[in-house]
């Protein structure tokens, strides 16, 4: 605890000469930045201002809402000042050598006041905890506030909480003891290597701050992150099909495939040897298959949410039977791939076929009623003012969807490298995960607003025939396979509730698992980890509450968990099979060469990371029945095999 006697953090005085040399060399790059800036901006490369998602009108009606009921902001007012009041009367206290109880304290997943120095240092806690104050009572008006329609209301939360952090003394130089303390012992340099950083990344995202998170130079596709081995067996013009090779001597007879999102890469199911979920499941018996998706460009706006359908998860199951010989596949489908999944089961039913013997969902969204923080920017005002941005280029930037799910994280994902790239001045850490989160891919056109128009505004999926995919409606009711749901409980892009209520909409049999942690470490947490935790509960019941309320937590991974269940679906045991020994030869290795096409931050794209030599999509094997991609889709849907009908289980 703190004592009268607690003072700034201090060290051996700076060389005043090298001081002076140091705030120069500041000026002098700082006018750099600024040059930097105006240069785009004649050259109408830097960001327009915007309100794209209609913030004025939101805040608007904000301040009316409070207007029409002062008593309620009068009320709010009174209590900060009497919080206020409370913590002058410690700060006296304490400094009469009394420890009395802080007023505010920061949660205990804020990482922001982790260091001791805004603990036992009397200014440094004055100024911590008077934040907390005013950023609690500034959010609690605002959630209070009567008369708001839904989405305004989410509007205002979510960027009302975007400006409190933004505000936080953790990201000001003087107000910040760990920054105060670096820039004490190093003469300043600190700043002048976070000004480096900031021009660099200035530089790097062509006049738009690209935020670096990780040394993007200490990795490399195929090298130290995506290294389980195997071969591209397939590929057409929105993906390539990996096959991993066997780990084991014999393997499951049924194989699995593995459908990820297009919003981000497959990777991140196999960063490194140590949390690959993909050289994991090899290593349990299974004949794993990836898909991995094109980063798609202009020549793909066309490409509808059917086309992501019939050419990529449909085509990968009917390369999968070329592969194997094996007609019906147990499938994973991750977040949209898992929305995808659903589909094409869906489909597949009303085509009166059958192809999959279990479907797991990882963080997938079927249910959209309650999509969460996403919802702030699925508006039908937000999506008109996208499309105008898609029509001119004919995809959505990556760069613009990945400031979007980083701002659901800001302290962690945006302010947390501020403070240490540019006030601290390190460099960022090397960090598999992170690396994988800045390779962001792009969206076609057609496919994002056919995505978001009809499941997070108008939630089509949940309404038997609401949507037509290929010539079919579709009801999600009908799908016959088993199914397990696997969410985590700190998902802030698919809210566990949410998928909750997507898995409650099956009449098929359904296994419900719940993960500690988020959308990805909740999912990425081999069991070698002991990370974490998981919920399981044989029931599923009305409501996700009723649910958790009376399911039985167990520690660690929940991956031996799943694999028990998949393996219900494996049939028997069979030699190991190797890629390339089916009808599919080997086009490529793995990772492949869809994978390695790195956007720039400018929306540029580059070669793959590391300096590998990638085949650019321009130049990538496109027609859907060339022999050379080892197309198995050469009859239509129509003429496709059958499946024999087969009694549904009630149990």
């Amino acid at each position: 605890m703190a004592t009268p006697t607690d003072t700034p953090p201090t060290s051996q005085a700076p060389d005043v000469p090298e001081m002076a040399k140091s705030l120069a060399e500041i000026a002098e790059r700082s006018q750099k930045i600024v040059n930097k800036y105006l240069e785009h901006q004649r050259e109408g490369k830097a960001p327009a201002l915007s309100d794209d998602l209609g913030l004025t009108h939101a805040f608007l009606d904000l301040g009316a809402s409070l207007m029409a009921n002062p008593w309620k902001l009068v009320e709010t007012q009174m209590q900060m000042w009497q919080d206020y009041l409370r913590l002058w009367t410690g700060a006296l206290q304490r400094a009469a050598g009394e420890q009395p109880e802080p007023v505010a304290e920061p949660a205990k997943s804020d990482s922001r006041f982790k260091s001791e120095l805004w603990e036992n240092n009397f200014l440094f806690n004055y100024i911590k905890q008077s934040y907390l104050i005013a950023s609690e009572n500034i959010q609690k008006m605002v959630t209070e506030a009567q008369g708001l329609d839904p989405q305004t209301a989410r509007k205002v939360r979510f960027f009302t909480r975007q400006f409190v952090d933004a505000l936080a003394p953790t990201n000001f130089v003087f107000t910040n003891p760990e920054v105060l303390k670096a820039t004490a012992e190093s003469g300043g340099k600190n700043l002048i290597d976070g000004l480096n950083n900031l021009l660099e990344d200035l530089e790097r995202g062509h006049g738009r701050l690209a935020i670096s998170m990780t040394d993007y130079k200490a990795f490399r596709l195929g090298e130290n992150v995506a290294t389980s081995p195997g071969k591209v067996v397939y590929q057409n013009d929105l993906m390539q099909l990996l096959q991993y090779s066997p780990s084991t001597e014999q393997v499951w007879r049924t194989p699995l495939l593995i459908i990820p999102p297009w919003i981000n890469k497959y990777y991140i199911l196999d960063l490194r040897d140590k949390n690959s979920f993909i050289r994991w499941a090899v290593a349990q018996g299974q004949t794993v298959f990836v898909v991995s998706w094109v980063n798609p460009d202009k020549r793909h706006a066309d490409k509808g949410f059917d086309a992501y359908m019939l050419e990529g998860a449909l085509a990968a199951l009917e390369a999968v039977e070329q592969a194997t010989g094996e007609h019906e596949v147990n499938v994973i489908g991750y977040c949209l791939g898992g929305t995808l999944l659903t589909c094409l089961l869906a489909w597949l039913v009303a085509k009166g076929e059958r192809r999959v013997k279990s479907a797991t969902f990882f963080t997938a969204m079927i249910d959209f009623s309650e999509p969460g923080e996403l919802g702030v920017f699925t508006d039908e005002t937000a999506l008109a003012n996208l499309e105008k941005k898609m029509a001119e280029r004919g995809y959505l930037e990556g760069a613009e969807m990945s400031s979007t799910f980083n701002l659901l994280r800001a302290n962690d994902l945006i302010w947390s490298f501020v403070v240490n790239n540019y006030l601290l001045g390190k460099d960022p850490f090397p960090f598999d995960l992170l690396y994988w989160n800045s390779d962001s891919t792009r969206m076609p056109a057609k496919m994002h607003t056919f995505y978001l128009r009809n499941m997070y505004i108008k939630n089509l999926l949940t309404k038997p025939g609401g949507i037509t995919l290929a010539g079919e409606r579709i009801d999600v009711t009908k799908i016959e396979a088993p199914a397990c749901f696997v969410s985590t409980i700190e998902d802030h892009i698919a809210p566990w509730k949410s998928t909750y209520m997507g898995a409650r909409l099956f009449t098929t049999p359904v296994k419900f698992l719940l993960a500690g942690s988020g959308h990805i470490a909740g999912v990425v947490n081999p069991p070698a980890a002991n990370k974490y935790c998981h919920w399981t509960n044989s029931g599923l019941p009305a409501t996700a509450d009723e649910w958790l309320a009376g399911a039985d937590r167990h520690d660690g991974s929940w991956w031996p968990e799943w694999n028990a269940w998949v393996s219900q679906f494996g049939g028997e045991k069979i030699p190991a099979r190797i890629p390339g020994d089916g009808k599919l030869k080997v086009l490529e290795d793995a990772p492949g060469s869809y994978v390695k096409i790195r956007l720039e931050p400018s929306g540029g794209e580059s070669q793959a990371s590391g300096g590998i030599s990638a085949q650019p999509v321009e130049q990538a094997p496109a027609a859907p029945n060339s022999k050379a991609a080892n197309d198995p889709v050469a009859a239509p849907p129509d003429k496709r095999r059958k499946a024999k009908p087969r009694p549904r289980k009630t149990s």
